[in-house]
């Protein structure tokens, strides 16, 4: 039977340069599934753990990097086929200081900050792209606007 739950996060670690965003854009390193493939910061999430916490803890994990600001962005079906799994995952835009450099642990062999028109060409999942579409709308004066308290996680 397939089952459908939250189990997983997409974190976009993004940077405020002058008036436009930059997305860090992480490349799969060989030996890992996926390799070569461009895409955002994403993993499960752990068992009595939220969303949000997740969310944080990965971009830690993947790159080093501390979030100032986390925001819910959407959420997104995925099919597991390996477990029979329709995981739900739940999207956010990181926001870091724009100065900090990653440090990337063994899955990735590759970091570029991008602009979002070129991260959106470089990314292989489609629902980056629109992810992508989405904090480019809701961040566009730098935060939330008059959506900042239901976007605003931490």
């Amino acid at each position: 039977m397939t089952e459908a739950r939250v189990a997983t996060v997409d974190a976009y670690v993004i940077r405020r340069v002058g008036s436009a965003w930059e997305l860090l854009a992480l490349r799969r390193a060989a030996g890992t599934r996926c390799t070569g493939a461009w895409e955002a910061v994403h993993g499960f999430i752990e068992a009595d753990e939220r969303a949000e916490d997740a969310a944080l803890r990965e971009v830690r994990e993947e790159t080093g990097l501390t979030v100032q600001r986390l925001y819910n962005v959407a959420v997104q079906p995925f099919y597991l086929h390996g477990s029979g799994l329709v995981t739900l995952a739940v999207a956010f835009a990181a926001v870091v200081d724009g100065a900090s450099a990653a440090v990337l642990g063994a899955e990735h062999d590759q970091a570029e900050w991008l602009p979002f028109a070129a991260a959106r060409a470089k990314l292989a999942w489609p629902r980056s792209r629109a992810a992508l579409d989405d904090i480019a709308i809701l961040l566009a004066s730098g935060d939330g606007g008059a959506v900042e308290d239901v976007l605003r996680v931490r």
